[in-house]
């Protein structure tokens, strides 16, 4: 089921679908969504760099220690990590690497 939109409200993150319906929610505390892509959404919490899925299950995560989180779309995202733009899927497996 595709996302089409992920927001903070109040306490919660919440993830809706195409219709704009509440398909899930989890609690944000220490949480800034950073990413939307069509099944996943992106999260810093703390230290790490983190993937969700639709019901707001943890796929993966990684240390974000000298990464900016740039953006998410289609079947990745997007950190910048010094002097590059690195593409990683929703396991936080690195795609590919290019000079900013």
């Amino acid at each position: 089921m595709p996302i089409s939109d992920v927001s903070v409200k109040g306490s919660y993150i919440q993830v809706f679908d195409g219709a704009g319906k509440k398909v899930s929610e989890m609690f944000a505390s220490g949480k800034e969504v950073v990413g939307t892509a069509s099944d996943f959404f992106v999260v810093v919490s703390g230290s790490y760099i983190q993937t969700y899925d639709e019901k707001c299950k943890k796929i993966a995560e990684m240390l974000s220690s000298g990464k900016e989180p740039r953006g998410a779309s289609g079947n990745s995202f997007t950190v910048k990590s010094g002097s590059y733009i690195q593409t990683y899927d929703k396991n936080c497996k690195k795609i590919s690497e290019r000079f900013a």
